[in-house]
């Protein structure tokens, strides 16, 4: 796919998605997001991704939300369709093996907060802010952030944030866990390059795993979603970086994983 509104690039096992529109402050509309789609796919299918990182272009926005001029003149089944591939796109990547970190640069309004959510983690410089405005225009979050901001910070910060329509900055967003770190803006993609690393390095299948005990087994029961963990566990038995990494451990040296 030739990317128009995105930029992306493999490094050393890490992927790195930019949202590349500063003029309209990296504004989604449903190019973008098919764009984010098939990248995001790219990155599933290929064994040498690792990891991921999704950041925006320039020092002001990470995703600013949604393009309002696309919008403004949807009929109901337009929207939905949009609403639709975005809530499509997120899900797949909060649920595939591939472990994956916003790193955001600045504004991450309305959607730019709900693709962030979406993120396995998220690091924040110093400028960023965070907010779901949507209701300041006569509409509400509409890729996740009903769903994913009250499981991440509680109901009742969420719902200051969605009913109120405010931003928060980037000290607000980790005192309430939104973010798992602030740092400078220009030290962000180093932190955020680190920690894809770290994950680069570990066994992947044992990742996906951990992944898939988190995220599916969170609105599980306890007694069911102990039983998901006990299977995860049970599975990566049958990978060579089981093997490898338990062997390392009892010889005391560094385990070389090989991603099987």
């Amino acid at each position: 796919m030739n990317y128009q509104n995105i930029l992306f690039q493999v490094a050393e096992g890490v992927a790195t998605i930019t949202f590349n529109r500063p003029k309209v402050l990296n504004a989604m509309n449903s190019e973008v997001m098919a764009e984010l789609a098939h990248a995001l796919k790219v990155c599933d299918s290929d064994d040498a991704v690792k990891a991921l990182i999704l950041t925006g272009s320039g020092e002001k926005a990470f995703v600013a939300g949604a393009d309002i001029s696309q919008m403004q003149n949807n009929t109901p089944a337009e929207v939905t369709k949009f609403m639709e591939l975005g809530q499509e796109t997120l899900r797949f990547m909060e649920t595939m093996g591939k472990p994956s970190i916003a790193a955001v640069n600045g504004f991450a309004l309305g959607g730019g907060t709900e693709i962030a959510l979406a993120c396995d983690m998220r690091f924040a410089a110093e400028n960023a802010r965070f907010g779901q405005p949507e209701i300041l225009i006569g509409i509400l979050p509409g890729w996740g952030g009903t769903q994913r901001l009250p499981r991440l910070v509680g109901t009742g910060i969420a719902k200051e944030l969605i009913l109120g329509g405010g931003q928060i900055d980037a000290k607000r967003a980790y005192e309430i866990g939104l973010v798992n770190k602030v740092v400078p803006l220009a030290n962000l993609m180093e932190e955020a390059r680190k920690m894809a690393a770290k994950f680069a390095a570990l066994p992947g299948f044992a990742l996906k795993m951990a992944k898939n005990s988190i995220n599916y087994g969170f609105d599980m029961s306890l007694d069911n979603a102990i039983k998901l963990e006990i299977c995860s566990v049970a599975q990566c038995f049958s990978t060579q970086d089981q093997k490898e990494g338990m062997k390392a451990f009892l010889e005391k040296r560094k385990p070389n994983f090989i991603g099987k």
